[in-house]
């Protein structure tokens, strides 16, 4: 482990007990200064240590950080995942897109605490937090046609659904393509980017782009997505991000294994909750009142609009506000 990391465990094993950066340093066997630098790296994480002259460092509330070694230990050893964990990037997608040129191997996954420059469908900036979300990329290189894609979006959507339930003992679903929601607002959002070549119209490979809120900000979020926007824990706990991202890579990764078979597609059904709603159908040049009837086997959307047309959609979006 880091020495942030032991710091880290220190404090979370002696909560609510304050201890000096002399005693933490002579502790762990280290210099005052590293103890310092530690805190700080804790701090800029998310974590609110407390410091209090003359008395020292302590928490009040358990710490919760990604890290390298802290998901690895809830990964599935057959999965073969390359891990890599940065504090901070510009977009995890970016990022891995230039491993992706470079040659990195399927399953090279970035998993970052905070973005700059978050991305989600249609150019829209990502809002992406330090401390309260997991934004992570998977490159895959997958045999498959580009218009095949989306099965790799909505395998992900059912990976992060069954995976919040799980360990947020809530309910959560699915809003077509790609939106998780627990309580009716979004707790995930899903971008897969992907190179297709021209030639032969297969993926050369994709980067499949997930955000999650694991936790509301202390002072609730953005004024843009605050009437949409939820979390899938509602109080922190110890280690929950790194068990979080550990078991959508795990879940995900089964469901990759046999993408074509897709054999998450009824769990999908099961979690969608359009199905016999109301919606907006939302396209470039209109939007249409419609009801959403279900899925196909291609996860497409069939939609029966008020004239009693009725049509597949494949990609797009939809609105349940009417």
């Amino acid at each position: 482990m880091s020495l942030k990391e032991d710091v880290a465990e220190f404090l979370e094993s002696n909560r609510d007990s304050f201890f000096s950066g002399e005693e933490i340093a002579e502790k762990l066997g280290v210099s005052r200064a590293a103890v310092w630098k530690a805190v700080k790296s804790l701090r800029l994480s998310g974590c609110e240590v407390e410091a209090v002259t003359n008395k020292g460092y302590r928490i009040k509330e358990p710490i919760d950080i990604i890290t390298k070694s802290g998901v690895e230990k809830y990964l599935k050893t057959d999965n073969n995942i390359y891990l890599n964990v940065i504090p901070t990037v510009t977009s995890t997608n970016t990022v891995l897109r230039e491993k992706a040129k470079q040659g990195a191997p399927e399953n090279t996954v970035v998993v970052a605490s905070a973005q700059t420059d978050g991305r989600g469908r249609f150019g829209r900036r990502f809002v992406s937090p330090e401390g309260n979300g997991i934004y992570m990329s998977i490159l895959l290189r997958p045999d498959m046609k580009a218009e095949q894609a989306a099965l790799i979006t909505t395998a992900a959507a059912v990976a992060v659904c069954e995976a919040a339930e799980n360990l947020s003992g809530r309910s959560c679903g699915i809003k077509w393509v790609n939106d998780v929601l627990a309580d009716g607002k979004k707790i995930c959002g899903i971008l897969t980017e992907a190179s297709v070549n021209v030639e032969s119209g297969t993926l050369d490979y994709a980067i499949l782009g997930i955000g999650v809120n694991v936790y509301t900000p202390k002072n609730g979020f953005e004024e843009e997505i605050k009437d949409i926007a939820g979390s899938v824990f509602k109080e922190k706990g110890k280690d929950l991000k790194n068990k979080l991202t550990a078991e959508i890579i795990n879940r995900f990764s089964e469901y990759y294994l046999n993408i074509c078979q897709k054999t998450y597609l009824d769990s999908y059904r099961r979690h969608c909750v359009v199905f016999g709603k109301r919606i907006t159908v939302i396209s470039q040049n209109r939007t249409e009142s419609a009801l959403a009837l279900g899925v196909d086997n291609d996860c497409r959307l069939l939609v029966r609009y008020d004239d009693g047309r009725e049509e597949y959609l494949s990609s797009g979006e939809i609105s349940t506000k009417l």
